[in-house]
C-alpha cells in the first residue's frame, strides 16, 4: 500500500493538519492527520480517474478544504498528479447523498493503491467526528460533475 502522507513534505502535511485543527476547536492532532491523509487519497483518486463521479465524505471534505487553503502546496500536489482537481462547493442536502458514490470513491482510492480509513468514509449522518465543512458535491451524469480535474498546465502557482 502507498503512503499518502509522502505526497507532501513533512512540514506541509503538519501545516495542513494544523489548519484542520484550527478550523475545528477541540479536535486532536491525530484525528486531523487522519482526515488530511484521507483527503490526499481522495485528490489522488480524483486526478487518476477524472471522468468518474466521486465525492469525499463530509469529514474528508474538511481535509480537502484545508489542502486547498494552502494554495501553493495544493497546486504543487496537483501538478505532481498531472491534473488540477477543482473544488466546486454546494450547500449540503441529505436528499442528494448517494451512498454508492462514497462506495465508488473508496473503491477508486483502493484501486489507486491506498488503504482507506473506513471510519472517515461514512455518510453525513454517521460521521466519526464533527467538522465545520458545510458543503457537499453532487456528481452529474457523464462525468465527475463538481469534482472537476483539469490539466495542471492551465493553472499557475497558488496565490
Amino acid at each position: 500500500m502507498r503512503d499518502a502522507r509522502a505526497l507532501l513534505t513533512p512540514q506541509g502535511f503538519k501545516d495542513v493538519a494544523a489548519t484542520v485543527c484550527d478550523n475545528n476547536p477541540g479536535m486532536s492532532e491525530a484525528t486531523a492527520e487522519r482526515i488530511v491523509t484521507e483527503a490526499l487519497k481522495f485528490v489522488v483518486a480524483a486526478a487518476q480517474f477524472p471522468t468518474v463521479s466521486i465525492q469525499p465524505s463530509k469529514v474528508v471534505d474538511e481535509g480537502w478544504h484545508a489542502l486547498i487553503l494552502h494554495t501553493r502546496l495544493y497546486a504543487k500536489l496537483c501538478k505532481g498528479l498531472g491534473h488540477f482537481v477543482n473544488h466546486v462547493p454546494e450547500r449540503p442536502g441529505p436528499e442528494r447523498h448517494d451512498p454508492h458514490t462514497l462506495t465508488r470513491t473508496v473503491a477508486l482510492i483502493e484501486q489507486a493503491g491506498y488503504h482507506v480509513d473506513a471510519e472517515l468514509w461514512t455518510g453525513p449522518t454517521k460521521t466519526l467526528v464533527g467538522v465545520t465543512a458545510n458543503c457537499s458535491h453532487t456528481p452529474v451524469p457523464g462525468g465527475c460533475g463538481p469534482i472537476n480535474p483539469g490539466k495542471c498546465a492551465t493553472h499557475g502557482g497558488g496565490k
